[in-house]
C-alpha cells in the first residue's frame, strides 16, 4: 500500500492561468482538490482558465491568495520575488497556508517572505514543456516534478511530494544548492533541442525537401530513445566514425548555403568528438583528424 501522506482536500488559488498554472490547477482538481479562484489578465490566459478551469472565478492575485489553502504561483521567473513580497505586504498570505511556486530557475529562497509569516513553502517544477491545453494534464502522468523545500522542513518536503503523487507524477527531491545546475541541464536539453531540430528542418527545406518534419520525426525519435537508453553508445554519424572527409564536405556546404548554422555545427561536432573518444567509440588519431578539420577555415 502507498504510505505517502495525502494533503486534505484543499482550496487552491492559481496565480496565474498561464500554460503551467492552468494545467496544474486542472491536475489538482482531478486529484480531488477545488480551485477556488484564478488570476488571469491576457486574452490567452482567460481562454485557458475557461477551458481548463471552467466556472472558476477570476480575481486579482491578492484575493486569489487570501481565499486559498494552497496558493500556486505560476508566474514568470522575474516576477516571482516581487509577487511574493506584494502578497505578504497586503496580508494575502498567512500562517498555515501552503505556498507553491513552479519556477525551475528559482529555489525555495524566493518564498522566504511567505515562510516568515508561517506559510509552508515548496517549489514544484514539472519537468515537461507545456502547451496550456488539456492534453498536458494527461502528460503530467509521465513526467517528473522537481521538489525543493527548506533544509530540515520535513513537513514541506512531504507535502510537496504528496501533491506531486496526487497529480500522478513522480516527485524527485532537488536540494536548494543543486537547483541552478538542475535547471541549466534541463534548459540545455529541452530548449536547445528545439533550436537544433528547427535548424535541421530549415536546412532540409533549403535542400528542397517539402515535408522536413515528417522526414526528421522517425530519425530524431529513434536518436532520442537510443541516447536515453544507451548514453554515448548511441552515437553514430561521421564524427563518431572519424570520417573527417564527410565533415569537411558538411563545413563547405554550410559555409556556402547556411552560414548561420556553421558555427553551431562546429561546436556540436567538437563536443561529439570529445564524447565519442571518451566513450571509446573513436580512436585518438581519427579524433584528432576530425578536430583539425573542424578548426580549418
Amino acid at each position: 500500500m502507498d504510505a505517502t501522506p495525502r494533503p486534505a482536500r484543499l482550496a487552491v488559488g492559481v496565480i496565474s492561468a498561464g500554460r503551467v498554472g492552468s494545467v496544474l490547477g486542472a491536475a489538482l482538481t482531478r486529484a480531488g482538490h477545488v480551485v477556488s479562484s484564478v488570476s488571469a489578465v491576457s486574452r490567452e490566459s482567460l481562454r485557458r482558465a475557461e477551458e481548463l478551469l471552467p466556472d472558476v472565478p477570476v480575481a486579482p492575485p491578492p484575493e486569489v491568495a487570501a481565499s486559498a489553502d494552497l496558493v500556486l504561483l505560476a508566474v514568470p521567473d522575474d516576477e516571482l520575488a516581487g509577487l511574493v513580497r506584494g502578497l505578504v505586504a497586503t496580508g494575502s498570505l498567512r500562517a498555515g497556508q501552503i505556498v507553491v511556486h513552479t519556477s525551475g530557475a528559482q529555489g525555495i529562497g524566493v518564498l522566504e517572505p511567505a515562510r516568515a509569516v508561517g506559510a509552508l513553502c515548496v517549489a514544484l517544477h514539472p519537468v515537461m514543456t507545456f502547451t496550456g491545453r488539456s492534453e498536458d494534464v494527461e502528460r503530467m502522468t509521465a513526467c517528473s516534478v522537481g521538489v525543493t523545500a527548506a533544509d530540515g522542513d520535513d513537513a514541506a518536503w512531504n507535502v510537496g511530494e504528496a501533491l506531486v503523487v496526487e497529480m500522478a507524477a513522480e516527485p524527485v527531491r532537488i536540494p536548494e544548492t543543486a537547483r541552478p545546475l538542475y535547471h541549466a541541464a534541463l534548459a540545455h536539453g529541452a530548449n536547445h533541442l528545439i533550436t537544433l531540430v528547427a535548424d535541421c528542418a530549415d536546412l532540409l527545406r533549403s535542400a528542397g525537401i517539402g515535408d522536413a518534419e515528417r522526414m526528421l520525426g522517425p530519425l530524431l525519435s529513434a536518436a532520442l530513445d537510443n541516447v536515453l537508453r544507451h548514453g554515448d553508445r548511441a552515437l553514430t554519424g561521421p564524427v563518431a566514425r572519424g570520417d573527417a572527409g564527410t565533415v569537411a564536405k558538411h563545413l563547405r556546404v554550410l559555409a556556402s548555403e547556411a552560414p548561420d548554422t556553421l558555427d553551431p555545427y562546429r561546436v556540436l561536432a567538437r563536443r561529439t568528438a570529445d564524447r565519442a573518444e571518451a566513450a571509446g567509440l573513436l580512436k585518438p588519431d581519427p579524433a584528432a583528424d576530425v578536430r583539425t578539420t573542424l578548426e580549418d577555415r
